[in-house]
């Protein structure tokens, strides 16, 4: 992926007015990524390793019931914080922001996101210590949290069919649980080298 060096400029541009204005000072500077993502009952059929000559047999449904992850992610030391909520909307972010900010409460949070319109609702409850950077509008490719969703897809609900939402629920704690345990893991997917480089400024 080639570097999006305007999105760089600005963001590091952020992150170093506020690494200076915290320096020193008892709160420490974090910069995080945030997303949702939708996991439901419905599917669709992924490639898998079978026998020789053996076809292999995979179950599919059409069932659209859905829960959401929501997820914030630290690139430097693989971090996570993830909620399970029922739904996208602005009361479910304000419930995410206050965990994350309790989760944190010693760090000043600098939160990119996309421009969802629960990320800039009027009724959104900004924790006094995190801020919400927009991402470019519809450059998904730029989140590093998307290599979660992808992950969790791939290890935990490839090629499987769920007869409750419940079950769907239960997975995917499962799966937010193993990675946030799993820091070297999340770190080795999102520690992309432009966000690392030239945003944090780590070598």
């Amino acid at each position: 992926m080639m570097k999006p060096y305007w999105l760089i400029k600005k963001m590091s541009g952020r992150v170093n007015e506020l690494v200076n204005f915290y320096t020193n000072t008892k709160t420490n500077f974090r910069l995080m990524f945030q997303d949702e993502a939708g996991f439901g009952r419905i599917n669709k059929p992924k490639c898998c390793w079978c026998g020789e000559g053996i076809r292999p047999v995979v179950p599919c449904h059409r069932i659209r019931e859905y829960t959401y992850a929501y997820g914030a992610v630290s690139p430097l030391d693989g971090e996570m914080v993830s909620l399970v909520l029922p739904y996208c909307n602005t009361e479910c972010m304000n419930i995410f922001l206050e965990t994350l900010s309790q989760t944190y409460p010693n760090d000043y949070i600098l939160l990119v996101a996309d421009n969802a319109g629960w990320h800039k609702s009027k009724t959104l409850v900004m924790p006094k210590n995190i801020e919400i950077f927009p991402l470019l509008p519809y450059t998904p490719e730029l989140n590093p949290i998307e290599m979660i969703w992808d992950e969790i897809r791939e290890k935990f609900f490839k090629n499987e069919i769920f007869k409750t939402l419940k079950s769907v629920t239960d997975r995917l704690c499962n799966g937010l649980l193993y990675l946030s345990t799993h820091a070297d893991t999340v770190k080795s997917i999102t520690g992309w080298s432009w966000i690392l480089s030239d945003v944090l400024k780590t070598n």
